[in-house]
């Protein structure tokens, strides 16, 4: 006999699963043009937390590697959508800012998106989707912890 938990689980990631798939496909029509999912939410941390990062605070936020977050600050910058400029304490590190290009397109982006989004929600209804909050981050918490 199986484990109701087990099943419990195995459904519960299914569904996160495959709205992630459905949110991206969904999301990445919406994005301007020449603009990536992961432009996107570079863009949005740096315009949200409104400080400069390094390469490597991005890549540990996102969970990515640092060459995969090189690459995308490459793009981001050839875009001219990022600043990236030597830390001045110490000149082997870089540091990252949003250009006001770069926050004009995360707007556009914004805007986009938006309607999309409210749709969703008015959906689901608001607070079902303020009660998810909570149990999601958890889940990100305890996926991004390494132990």
């Amino acid at each position: 006999m199986s484990d109701p938990s087990h099943s419990l689980a195995v459904t519960l990631f299914s569904e996160i699963l495959a709205v992630e798939q459905l949110a991206r496909a969904r999301l990445t029509k919406l994005l301007p043009k020449g603009m990536e999912l992961s432009h996107f939410s570079v863009l949005n941390h740096l315009a949200y937390s409104n400080t400069e990062k390094s390469p490597g605070e991005l890549a540990r936020t996102f969970h990515l590697t640092r060459g995969a977050m090189t690459n995308t600050l490459s793009k981001l910058e050839w875009a001219g959508w990022v600043h990236i400029r030597p830390d001045w304490d110490d000149a082997r590190r870089k540091k990252v800012s949003i250009s006001p290009a770069g926050r004009a397109v995360r707007d556009a982006a914004i805007s986009g998106i938006a309607p999309l989004v409210d749709d969703i929600v008015d959906t689901v209804g608001i607070e079902k989707a303020r009660a998810t909050l909570p149990v999601l981050r958890e889940m990100r918490l305890k996926l991004g912890d390494p132990d």
